[in-house]
């Protein structure tokens, strides 16, 4: 009898089914990813990543949160819901020479995308025309530029685009089925809608979500299946790793178990296989991760990172400690994209 060293191996990429021809992606093909022999997942992945990008090379990005705080949403994972008591004051939008200051001292630093986020719901015309100035300051700079704001309605991602907007970030956050456990105060129909007012406006969609926020593999699964499935899918795909913030109810709940390391790294996996072109960003909790996990995530497929030290209200690395990474590690940031 030949012991299981023995056995072949064949690598393979399960294909979605066929029942729509919009479907690329089937929940159950992707969970079947999930599910692969952990070598094996890493390799589709790493060759699906070399297929399409250096693998040496990550993108920095830099997040400012350009109004903090007093958001009337209740997503129980966010510090700057007015409705939980986190210690987190509200302030008023940032005038552009403040955002000018912070910007290029990014720049200086080596990042090539600036991200600017503000805490509504949904900003009002006159909220659009003043971050739109924002946009113009940081694009004179000659930085990518990205905006996260909440919904838009009709109107607002065209002033934006014409402000010099490259990309707008609206997160799906989870599985369709797991959302409602999460937000009420927006359904995920409301998610769908902004970010194809933002595809309709000619801006590149940022969007991804969160793990760790007691999905189940499958409701991961199927957050992924939503991106990938997307047409196109986002050309930038952020997988936050939740960070319990004291007063939010997510942090509250004393059941919910830190997730898996390895499953973190699992879901970077299978968004680089389901989205071969995107870029797909470490963001929130990289700091609880330590370097071995990061390695593991740029291995995975991982391409780039929010660099300094805050998103938005929460902590990160700080920007010594990921240059080091890179070096220790023989990679190197990625030039900006040539803008057309």
């Amino acid at each position: 009898m030949s012991s299981v060293f023995e056995r072949p191996v064949t690598l393979h990429r399960p294909r979605p089914a066929t029942a729509s021809p919009a479907v690329r992606w089937s929940v159950d093909a992707i969970e079947a990813l999930f599910n692969l022999p952990f070598p094996e997942l890493m390799h589709q992945a790493q060759t699906v990543h070399r297929e399409n990008f250096d693998p040496n090379r990550v993108e920095f990005a830099t997040l400012l949160s350009v109004k903090t705080g007093g958001c009337p949403e209740d997503c129980n994972y966010c510090p700057q819901a007015a409705r939980f008591d986190t210690g987190v004051e509200a302030t008023k939008l940032m005038e552009p020479d403040e955002v000018r200051v912070a910007a290029q001292r990014a720049k200086d630093a080596g990042a090539t995308r600036f991200c600017m986020g503000a805490a509504w719901r949904a900003p009002k015309d006159r909220d659009i025309e003043k971050v739109a100035e924002l946009v113009r300051t940081v694009k004179a700079l000659g930085l990518e530029t990205c905006a996260t704001l909440g919904m838009l309605e009709d109107g607002h991602a065209q002033t934006l685009q014409s402000a010099g907007l490259d990309y707008y970030n609206h997160n799906l956050d989870s599985a369709p089925d797991f959302y409602g456990d999460i937000i009420t105060t927006r359904d995920y129909q409301d998610r769908l809608d902004t970010l194809q007012r933002v595809r309709s406006a000619g801006v590149k969609v940022c969007c991804g979500g969160i793990v760790g926020m007691g999905e189940t593999r499958r409701q991961r699964a199927g957050l992924v299946a939503e991106l990938a499935n997307l047409t196109p899918y986002p050309e930038s795909v952020p997988i936050n790793n939740l960070v319990k913030v004291e007063g939010t109810p997510l942090a509250d709940q004393k059941d919910l178990a830190t997730l898996d390391p390895f499953e973190f790294v699992r879901t970077i996996a299978v968004a680089r296989i389901t989205m071969p072109k995107a870029r797909v960003r470490l963001s929130a909790g990289r700091q609880q991760m330590g370097d071995g996990v990061q390695a593991l995530c740029f291995l995975a497929g991982a391409n780039s990172i929010f660099y300094g030290d805050k998103l938005l209200t929460t902590g990160n690395p700080d920007t010594d400690a990921d240059v080091t990474l890179l070096q220790r590690l023989g990679m190197t940031r990625a030039a900006p994209e040539v803008q057309a």
